[in-house]
């Protein structure tokens, strides 16, 4: 599951835009200056969080505090990249009978004992009820793919839940209560089944969950506190506590971490990774976490001027990504070539690659038919190729990327003006008349989060291209191609993994080959460190994985 990068990573992305915050006062036993403080892990967050409710959560911030409390069916182990049961005894395959031979149930087998932080016993009858409250139009879910193709959830015991499906739906183990670019967690139907929505209930506030850590207390605007839950299943955590802290500012997150007033800057910016680097082996580490997301340029394949596969790779060989990186991530992202990084099973490394080269550029733009006028500018028939990049104006990057591909395109004689749109207008839906759902723009810079599982049917399949009849397609470039339907249903309707591969290695070749998108780059998470912090083995999707392993 693929879900466009909005408002997730604005302010980590963008320094300028968040403000700075008065004087953190110490909290939790932690005392300014006085370095580490054994048991207990004080973490700087940018954004504060809306809600403690896994179900309502829409951003990574969020998504890190609900893997403190909580826990998801399964999950991926960041030290082997391997699938693992976290409140599942074992992950459902074909092989073990957990997929049936016809694909269409998934059965869980739970473990015994789970106790959730009140007290009162875990069981199927929660994961139903998370379930319900997810499909609830009530409640204010982000997105639901995966989770509306169950037809109905049965419990036949309290460590046994079954999962029916209204089709074959070949990602569901990886994205249903597991690491999907949305990753929910199991809540407690005991206290929550009375309410008809969840929006605005006291448990978004002080939530219970199954997790390693408790929330003790949330003031809001401030930090977060946790204690340990000594009865965690899979082991007593090692910490004693956590200091969430909220510091919008990220040179003051910087300043904390030198002092040791904090552990952890949590996903911090290209910027600051940049200058974390001069100060390392200074009592700071740096962790660069590969994670399945991805910057590129997409291209409006129904704009005329694009319609010419020669044209858009004309402009791959115009744009130099290693420059792009070099200065823009000061080398924490890597160049990409397609959708899928390499960790992803489903990499495939044979595509067709548009290092940088002016000449071969102009030699496709000849081709076309597009010669330079005497401004060296390319035309046809008296027509300038003016290609318009837009992007969304809070990003700081996006906005800088923007700008030297607009320097690399006039390099091959393409005039290329540039536009910033609101990102509540750029990312707007369909009906809303949103930029690219509406396919109003030639070149978009642009980012996508995806979960763990490689599916990106979302992105190319035609029957996605946002229209009226389907306003909630996110085929943004309107590529159209029957090869490609083809590959995404096969990719889709089976369980083997072998066969998936390939199917995704055929998708990765039809975007190389046709360049609906220009991949610029796949981003390395930087986190700031206490090198007495030991333990941290994020995972692609989520840094809190094996939070009750965490120690300092």
């Amino acid at each position: 599951m693929r879900t466009l990068v909005i408002g997730a990573l604005v302010c980590a992305l963008s320094v300028s835009a968040c403000s700075k915050v008065g004087d953190q006062s110490a909290v939790g036993g932690a005392t300014p200056g006085t370095g580490t403080v054994p048991g207990q892990l004080r973490i700087a967050i940018q954004r504060s969080p809306n809600t403690l409710n896994p179900i309502l959560s829409a951003n990574t911030t969020e998504g890190l505090l609900n893997r403190l409390s909580f826990d998801n069916l399964v999950s991926v182990d960041g030290r082997t990249q391997k699938l693992i049961p976290i409140l599942a005894t074992e992950v459902p395959t074909v092989e073990n009978g957990g997929i049936s031979k016809d694909g269409l149930t998934i059965t869980y087998h739970l473990h015994e004992g789970v106790k959730w932080h009140d007290g009162e016993p875990f069981s199927s009858k929660d994961v139903k009820f998370t379930w319900q409250a997810m499909m609830n139009p009530a409640n204010n879910v982000n997105a639901r793919i995966g989770y509306e193709d169950v037809k109905s959830v049965d419990t036949p015991n309290a460590t046994t839940v079954v999962f029916h499906l209204k089709h074959i739906f070949a990602p569901f183990v990886n994205t249903v209560f597991a690491e999907s670019d949305q990753p929910i967690c199991i809540i407690p139907e005991h206290l929550l089944a009375k309410y008809p929505n969840l929006n605005q209930v006291p448990f978004n506030q002080q939530p219970v969950g199954t997790g390693p850590f408790k929330v003790a207390r949330w003031v809001r605007g401030d930090h977060i506190e946790l204690v340990a839950n000594d009865d965690y299943f899979r082991g007593k955590p090692k910490l004693r506590s956590i200091v969430v802290r909220e510091i919008p500012d990220e040179n003051t997150s910087l300043n904390a971490l030198r002092a040791h007033d904090i552990d952890w800057i949590f996903q911090a910016s290209p910027q600051l990774y940049m200058q974390m680097k001069t100060l390392t082996g200074a009592g700071i580490g740096i962790v660069l976490n590969p994670m399945p997301q991805t910057l590129g340029i997409y291209m409006n394949t129904s704009r005329p001027l694009l319609s010419d596969v020669r044209v858009r790779r004309a402009i791959a060989y115009a744009v130099d990504k290693q420059a792009l990186v070099d200065k823009n991530t000061g080398g924490s992202a890597t160049v990409a070539w397609s959708d899928q990084p390499p960790f992803e099973w489903a990499y495939e490394p044979d595509v067709m690659k548009y290092p940088h080269d002016v000449a071969k550029a102009k030699a496709l733009l000849a081709d076309a038919g597009w010669t330079p006028g005497a401004d060296g500018m390319m035309r046809k028939a008296g027509q300038p190729l003016s290609l318009q990049i837009s992007y969304n104006v809070e990003n700081a990057t996006r906005r800088l990327v923007a700008v030297q591909t607009q320097a690399m395109l006039k390099d091959v004689g393409i005039d290329a003006p540039i536009k910033a749109y609101p990102a509540n207008l750029f990312f707007a839906t369909y009906g809303q008349g949103g930029i690219l759902t509406g396919g109003k723009f030639d070149l978009a810079v642009a980012g996508w989060i995806a979960g763990w599982d490689p599916d990106d049917h979302s992105l190319y399949d035609s029957n996605d291209i946002p229209r009226p009849g389907h306003p909630d397609g996110v085929n943004y470039t309107r590529y159209n191609a029957k090869e490609m339907d083809d590959a995404q249903k096969l990719a889709l309707a089976t369980y083997d993994e072998s066969v998936r591969k390939k199917a995704y290695a055929t998708i990765q070749k039809l975007i190389a080959r046709d360049v609906p998108e220009d991949y610029v780059w796949f981003p390395r998470q930087a986190h700031g460190i206490n090198p007495d912090f030991k333990g941290f083995a994020p995972n692609p999707v989520n840094e809190a994985w094996n939070a009750y392993e965490w120690e300092i």
